[in-house]
């Protein structure tokens, strides 16, 4: 996971792969197959662990403000916290590709979609509690707040430190603040 998290799927190379796990090639191979497998199976490991933390404190947290405030404070976190300060693994996996990934492209893009499902699940349930207006647009501010979460991530690549990044959290927040329309 963390030489795919650290290099991107396709820098990754077998070697650094098969190294950093203690295999050789029949033992890798046997364990999974390929390394598109072996990438599937680390995204999946990422997002039960520290990938994870965003999705999961915004379906715990009170209080819809809050929650989406955590969400960015967490995907902060991980960006900062990548063995490359390179951002989220799911955020910035497979964007441009060679044309053989292209499944595993797709794979990673309803990733992200998944993402953005969640954050308006989340809102809607504000709506449904009341703490946003009725007439919230939903679909628009989840599609937003994806969006950050994905910025800063490049940001973090970019070599921005956590006062830049939390500046941006704080600029989403106020940006939900004005259109959330709140009650």
């Amino acid at each position: 996971m963390d030489v795919f998290w650290a290099k991107g799927y396709e820098a990754a190379s077998l070697t650094e792969l098969m190294v950093a796990m203690g295999l050789n090639p029949p033992s890798f191979y046997a364990a999974f197959g390929s390394k598109d497998a072996l990438y599937r199976e680390s995204v999946d490991l990422y997002l039960a662990t520290v990938g994870g933390g965003s999705m999961k404190v915004l379906a715990e947290t009170p209080g819809v403000r809050e929650a989406i405030e955590r969400m960015l404070l967490a995907s902060l976190e991980v960006a900062l916290a990548s063995p490359s300060s390179g951002g989220c693994m799911v955020s910035l996996g497979l964007f441009n590709c060679q044309a053989q990934n292209a499944p595993l492209r797709e794979h990673m893009c309803e990733l992200r979609r998944s993402t953005t499902r969640l954050i308006r699940q989340r809102l809607e349930r504000g709506v449904g509690d009341g703490e946003l207006a009725a007439g919230t647009d939903t679909e628009r501010l989840a599609t937003y707040f994806a969006t950050i979460i994905q910025g800063i991530s490049f940001q973090a690549q970019d070599g921005a430190g956590r006062q830049a990044l939390l500046g941006i959290v704080e600029t989403a927040m106020a940006a939900f603040e004005a259109t959330s329309n709140p009650v």
